[in-house]
């Protein structure tokens, strides 16, 4: 039985939204309505149950173009996405108090954005860049370096410096037990500064190539590069770098979490065979329906059959580990979470400090007003979100968090 929603768009592709049981907003449906009248577009626009308006695309949308990107649709944050360890330790090992342990893990990791995100900003490393971190960025450079010389503007940036730091907005890091009282450390992160300046650039050097044509397309963001042409070959090479920084900035962090909470713990517990690092926001190229497509995952999870993914909830709700069902319609994807249920601003004005207290008990985690627009129920039901995708993905490990590091 089907649990999707087939959305026909006039002069557009079809939408397939896995959206039973919960929002769908109408600004979100007519991004998606946009998205889908492009001409690129082939066979369909697959929407995941996290929907939500975004920035240029629609956030939980799955897009496959033909011989073309549109870099609006795969965003700023390049390669944003999650990554999660299981451990050998019971929750047993834990102190009762978890503020020393919250603590840790911020002191190893840096976080959060002062200073106007320059110098002296406490989100990066600044001069103090540990050898480990400039090991990494080492295997990097050369090719950043490439890339830079051909678009100078991608040079002047948080790069090296934000390699192995969290970010703010939704990004953090999480202590979690699962369902056996096995302890979990879980986190969320992307490509830092210098993949905002990569998207950035791009999308403007996109509605820049297309020149008058940009005032035919349904939105200005949706400006494409043809495969083909110079700039669609720099944005690649440039986006698929930015997708490898992600990538090695959560495994990073992840080793500077684990060594901080042993440390704090005084225990030496192992990381077992579980662990998952999966991109959320990013592009790359697919076999679908029979075609190569690019395809360009903006909120959404790969959940090709047996493929392990990872969908969090919020501050304090629920968070799964989740193994794909390879469902073709939805381009073998899934939810890269919850997804807003109101944008930040919004979440401001409804709650207070006493409403988030009360959904984080629990959770040693900041209470303070400066992260009210992170708090749960600024997010979708995550239980109802798991229900719409049913046939997308099947749950393998449920999480509750117990320590949440936010930027």
């Amino acid at each position: 039985m089907t649990t999707h929603e087939t959305i026909h768009v006039h002069g557009g592709r079809d939408i397939k939204a896995w959206i039973e049981g919960v929002p769908l907003e109408d600004q979100a449906r007519k991004q998606l309505e946009n998205i889908a009248r492009l001409p690129i577009v082939h066979p369909h626009v697959a929407v995941m149950p996290d929907v939500h308006l975004g920035m240029g695309a629609t956030i939980g949308s799955v897009i496959p173009t033909r011989h073309a990107i549109v870099p609006a649709a795969v965003g700023v944050d390049v390669g944003c996405g999650m990554m999660a360890v299981r451990t050998d330790m019971q929750a047993k090992r834990l102190p009762d108090n978890l503020k020393k342990l919250r603590t840790a893990i911020e002191k190893a990791v840096p976080h959060g954005r002062t200073k106007g995100g320059r110098k002296y900003d406490r989100g990066a490393w600044g001069g103090r860049v540990p050898d480990h971190v400039d090991a990494k960025w080492l295997e990097l450079f050369d090719d950043f370096d490439r890339i830079c010389t051909k678009h100078r503007a991608i040079r002047k940036t948080n790069n090296r410096v934000h390699l192995g730091t969290l970010g703010t907005g939704n990004h953090f890091v999480e202590v979690c037990l699962d369902e056996e009282d096995r302890v979990w450390f879980m986190l969320h992160s992307g490509s830092r500064g210098v993949g905002n300046r990569i998207g950035s650039y791009f999308i403007g050097l996109a509605r820049e190539d297309m020149g008058a044509q940009v005032a035919n397309l349904p939105d200005r963001d949706l400006a494409y590069f043809h495969e083909g042409t110079q700039h669609f070959d720099d944005y690649v090479e440039a986006v698929g770098w930015a997708q490898r920084y992600a990538r090695i900035n959560r495994e990073i962090m992840m080793a500077a979490t684990l060594k901080a909470a042993a440390k704090e713990l005084g225990y030496r517990f192992k990381k077992t065979d579980e662990a998952v690092n999966c991109h959320h926001n990013y592009v790359q190229k697919e076999e679908h329906y029979g075609e190569s497509v690019w395809l360009t995952r903006k909120g959404a999870v790969s959940a090709k059959a047996g493929q392990l993914g990872i969908i969090p909830g919020s501050m304090g709700a629920k968070s799964f580990i989740v193994r794909g069902k390879g469902n073709a319609p939805s381009f073998h994807s899934c939810s890269h979470g919850a997804g807003r249920a109101m944008s930040r601003g919004a979440a401001r004005r409804r709650f207070t400090q006493a409403d988030h207290r009360r959904m984080t008990e629990g959770v040693e985690c900041r209470k303070d007003a400066a992260v009210i627009d992170e708090t749960p129920a600024a997010y979708k039901d995550i239980e109802a979100v798991m229900k719409a995708q049913s046939e997308l993905v099947e749950v393998v490990h449920t999480l509750r968090q117990v320590v949440c590091v936010k930027g």
